[in-house]
């Protein structure tokens, strides 16, 4: 089973999409991928809570996916790419990627400038949306 990573850009439109009971670019993703081994980030985690209304109603929502905690080795791979990068990442978005990266999965989200750099590990959830 092919493993995503979800970037807080999915998970705040399926959140949004599914609150207003609306079909969009995040719930189609989901409905091409049956059964796909979906995980967040500490990162996505903060993100997606600092902008929430209702903190405690996310919380519940998150529980959904599965956990990817982040260590050492994530650490070493955000400091070895930024460090001989030519433009860097924002700190979130290298995070993202050192997690994507270690556990060779394809990140989920909306930011082509921060994520194509992934290739085939990089799936824009809005990029077929009309």
């Amino acid at each position: 089973m092919k493993r995503y990573l979800l970037d807080s850009s999915f998970v705040i439109d399926l959140l949004n999409e599914v609150a207003a009971n609306q079909r969009g670019p995040a719930r189609v993703w989901a409905a091409r991928n049956p059964g796909a081994d979906l995980w967040v980030s500490p990162v996505t985690y903060a993100e997606v809570l600092e902008g929430a209304d209702d903190v405690e109603a996310v919380k519940v929502a998150l529980r959904a996916f599965r956990w990817q905690n982040i260590g050492r080795q994530h650490g070493e791979r955000v400091a070895l790419r930024q460090s001989r990068a030519d433009q860097r990442l924002g700190e979130n978005d290298a995070w993202q990627v050192a997690v994507a990266e270690n556990m060779e999965a394809v990140l989920v989200g909306h930011d082509p400038k921060a994520f194509t750099r992934l290739g085939e590990r990089y799936d824009d959830h809005r990029k077929a949306w009309p």
